[in-house]
């Protein structure tokens, strides 16, 4: 099979100073992309900024032939947001492909997570990843084309203790997938999340010490390049991956109960069982899908 290439693309890869958002630029950039490297360089709890790791990240891609620029803006600003997608424009001429991934943490039990640490975590991975793609959307529309990739989590899909402010984002970034999927599909632009599984140094206190290896970014970003890549047609969704394994997660409803009367409490208890039955489940593409049953209900 031929190789997948990236020739004429441009990339912006968000938080792409260590981790996975470098595997990311690096990969893009050897088959052909030009790349934007966004990082501000602070710590993993986003305190601090250097310019040094995205710099570091441009010149080792330049140095292995390929084209980069380094970008320090915060994703988490609107002037930073734009000023990140304009780099592209004003290096490259133009912009296909976004990657968020920047994030940091603020893990703390809920009982003792501050709004402030709420509100920090959110800013960055959710607020942030709106941010960017809105800056590009209209050059994406523009253009009649757009990948873009959003950085999940099994923390945000199935919740994590001490993660609230974190799983709340990454599970914000689902349905923020989803619904520019639907927006973009006239355009040509595919959205698509991953919910990584990968040792860096967000993760390295929660992984066990033996998986380091085993749990390497290089086992995430094939997937990340081949959602971004002009033949991946599939969009909306969201596939778990890590340690050399790939997953597409569902979202799905069971066949529930209903009724004609009105609910009461009683009725809601003695069909309990029914209402948690996972047989059949379905797996709709959008809202209008997913009230079909109710309809049919209402109408019968």
């Amino acid at each position: 099979m031929a190789e997948l290439r990236y020739d004429g693309r441009v990339a912006v890869v968000t938080g792409a100073g260590h981790g996975l958002g470098r595997q990311h630029a690096l990969e893009l950039a050897s088959r052909g992309a030009k790349v934007v490297v966004n990082d501000l360089g602070g710590d993993r709890s986003g305190v601090g900024a250097d310019a040094g790791p995205a710099q570091q990240v441009v010149d080792e891609i330049k140095k292995n032939g390929g084209e980069a620029v380094a970008n320090p803006d915060n994703v988490a600003t609107p002037e930073g947001a734009q000023a990140i997608v304009q780099t592209a424009l004003d290096t490259f001429g133009k912009v296909d492909i976004i990657v968020n991934n920047a994030g940091i943490l603020r893990d703390k039990s809920f009982k003792n997570m501050t709004p402030e640490e709420f509100d920090a975590v959110i800013a960055v991975h959710l607020r942030g990843s709106f941010l960017v793609s809105s800056a590009a959307w209209a050059h994406l529309r523009e253009q009649g084309y757009g990948r873009i990739v959003n950085t999940s989590s099994p923390a945000g899909l199935f919740g994590n203790f001490g993660q609230a402010n974190y799983s709340t984002a990454k599970m914000g970034l689902v349905g923020f997938t989803k619904t520019l999927a639907q927006e973009g599909a006239k355009y040509n632009i595919k959205a698509n999340a991953i919910a990584p599984v990968a040792w860096t140094r967000m993760t390295e206190d929660l992984l066990p010490a033996d998986f380091a290896d085993k749990l390497g970014v290089d086992q995430v970003t094939p997937l990340v390049a081949f959602l971004v890549h002009d033949t991946n047609e599939d969009s909306g969704e969201v596939y778990t991956v890590g340690g050399g394994r790939i997953a597409k997660i569902f979202v799905a409803e069971g066949p529930g109960y209903g009724q004609k009367t009105t609910l009461s409490v009683e009725d809601v208890r003695d069909n309990w069982a029914e209402i948690n039955s996972g047989d059949p489940l379905t797996v709709f593409k959008n809202v209008g899908e997913q009230m079909g049953p109710l309809i049919k209900q209402l109408t019968s």
